[in-house]
């Protein structure tokens, strides 16, 4: 079983959110285990189209339903992620809804990277995010 450590080192500022870091600077991996990588994830419901066009929170709530998806069929969890990378095409809309990704990432406090850029895959996509856990 791989044993995950979550550092946040000493003297860096440690962003709180809900009580709890809302990523951790660092996270090591040691041990036996396997790495599964989710492909970014909008939005998409089953048909392909984007839920909640111009609703940030309706799209974090989606996006993050998709990737519990992914994780359950890889048969990891949400304390099993290590890393996330998101895309946002509004940073201020997006830091408003933190409470939607810490009820998912606040039991695991991934290393985290936001990102705001002009345009996602689909035109009405707000966000889009991928992440790596690490399993037994």
């Amino acid at each position: 079983m791989p044993k995950i450590e979550r550092i946040q080192p000493e003297g860096m500022n440690v962003r709180m959110q809900q009580g709890k870091p809302a990523y951790s600077h660092v996270v090591t991996v040691t041990g036996p285990g396997r790495t599964v990588y989710v492909a970014g994830q909008l939005a998409r419901d089953l048909e392909g189209n984007i839920v909640g066009p111009g609703d940030m929170r309706a799209q974090l709530e989606q996006t993050f339903k998709n990737l519990d998806a992914c994780l359950k069929a890889a048969g990891a969890s949400w304390g099993d992620v290590v890393k996330t990378n998101t895309f946002v095409t509004d940073y201020t809309a997006f830091s408003q809804c933190s409470d939607v990704r810490m009820r998912y990432l606040g039991v695991a406090s991934p290393t985290s990277t936001t990102i705001q850029i002009s345009g996602l895959a689909q035109p009405e996509a707000m966000v889009e995010i991928e992440l790596i856990a690490v399993v037994d």
